[in-house]
């Protein structure tokens, strides 16, 4: 692996893992709300979210996807590979400056087809707020 191609194909074996970790921050939550458009005040205005069930402002779930794109395209399978297919769930709030580390775990590999199948959880602690399964394109090693 290097810093312009990750992993190839036949470099992968199930059982392999990485992880990427942030804390996140306030600035963090109004960037991700002015890229993505989503101002949902349960985001981005304590008054509201103050009247929720969650008593504070959370953080936007899919920063939790943001965070298994990361280790995807910069750990595991790295650079070079192409994100197919992302299922997740929503398991617990994620507030501003908790720790989220998301893990990406390979279960299946198609040499076939070039796919990759990895396990991606996100946590926060030892409390598991995001879980589901990726599918990315891996190039062969060339010739």
């Amino acid at each position: 692996m290097d810093e312009l191609h990750g992993y190839y194909l036949e470099d992968l074996e199930v059982g392999m893992s990485a992880s990427y970790a942030k804390t996140i921050s306030e600035a963090d939550v109004y960037m991700f709300a002015g890229i993505s458009g989503d101002n949902n005040p349960i985001h981005i205005n304590s008054e509201y979210a103050a009247t929720t069930q969650f008593k504070n402002r959370i953080v936007h779930g899919m920063f939790s996807a943001a965070l298994i794109s990361t280790v995807a395209g910069t750990r595991l399978p790295g650079p070079g590979a192409i994100y197919i297919d992302q299922s997740i769930q929503f398991k617990a709030p994620v507030y501003i400056g908790d720790t989220a580390k998301a893990t990406g775990t390979v279960e299946e590999i198609d040499t076939k087809r070039r796919r990759v199948k990895m396990r991606t959880d996100v946590h926060v602690g030892d409390k598991l707020v995001a879980t589901g399964y990726g599918i990315f394109m891996v190039d062969k090693r060339p010739a």
